[in-house]
């Protein structure tokens, strides 16, 4: 049972840095306290680009969901490790593509779960959005909540967007997803980005995260993300800095966070 706003509630520490806030202020929005904001400056006195990563990482949320929508043919999106909701949200995009899609959201914090009520909420009449609480360390329980909304015998986007690098074991990583995507039928897709190690920057940038109070981000190789897609076939271009996946932007640039789509065959 979901337990009440008000219990929700009490159990965020306004005090403590957080990461949906961090990246929530990173972002431009207003869901963040000091403790937060003074965190996420840390961070971009040695990495400024981690502003641009962020705005880069709603972009390719927006264009990876299009896509799966309007060529793919997807109608389920579990999207794990929701955050904060902004504008553009996985729902928004999939249903102003096809009216009658399916969203579960799946987050463990109080402070997401909170704005998870107010702001998730479905924006067609054929559509369906909801919201589990449950850990990304635990697929089973999340499979199983996820199987009220989203029929299994068809094809599902098993989502993971910025939010593996907070398990500092490969391993265990590549088990996560691997459980997760072994639920799911053929024509499912994965879609995954996470920052990588990729200039001295932003590895600068990862350790003052922690100085400050942070949840330490373990930033990855290209090659350990990619390694997440085995047994799946790539949609082009492949596993390639964020901005650069089928972008808008003729101009656009890399940054440092990998991000791909993939099929199962």
């Amino acid at each position: 049972m979901v337990a009440p706003d008000t219990e929700l509630a009490a159990k965020i520490q306004s005090d403590v840095p957080h990461a949906a806030r961090i990246w929530n202020y990173w972002m431009g929005g207003k869901d963040n306290f000091q403790a937060d904001r003074a965190a996420g400056d840390a961070v971009a006195e040695v990495y400024p680009e981690i502003v641009l990563m962020a705005q880069h990482s709603r972009r390719f949320l927006v264009r990876a969901v299009r896509y799966l929508a309007a060529e793919a043919g997807v109608r389920q999106f579990l999207d794990i490790g929701t955050g904060l909701p902004t504008m553009q949200n996985t729902h928004a995009v999939a249903q102003q593509v096809a009216p009658e899609s399916r969203i579960v959201y799946v987050d463990n914090d109080p402070m997401v779960l909170v704005h998870a009520r107010a702001l998730l909420a479905n924006t067609t009449s054929e559509g369906v959005t909801t919201y589990v609480p449950a850990d990304y360390h635990d697929p089973e329980t999340i499979l199983a909540e996820a199987a009220r909304t989203l029929d299994f015998d068809q094809p599902i986007a098993v989502m993971f967007m910025g939010v593996l690098g907070y398990e500092p074991d490969l391993d265990v990583l590549r088990s996560i997803v691997q459980r997760t995507m072994d639920a799911t039928p053929s024509g499912s897709h994965l879609v995954l980005w996470d920052g990588t190690d990729t200039s001295p920057e932003v590895v600068a940038g990862a350790e003052r995260l922690a100085q400050n109070g942070g949840v330490p981000y373990i930033l990855r190789s290209p090659q350990d993300l990619a390694d997440c897609f085995t047994g799946l076939t790539m949609v082009e271009p492949g596993l390639v800095p964020i901005p650069l996946w089928r972008p808008d932007d003729a101009d656009a640039e890399a940054i440092d966070a990998y991000g791909a789509v993939a099929r199962k065959p």
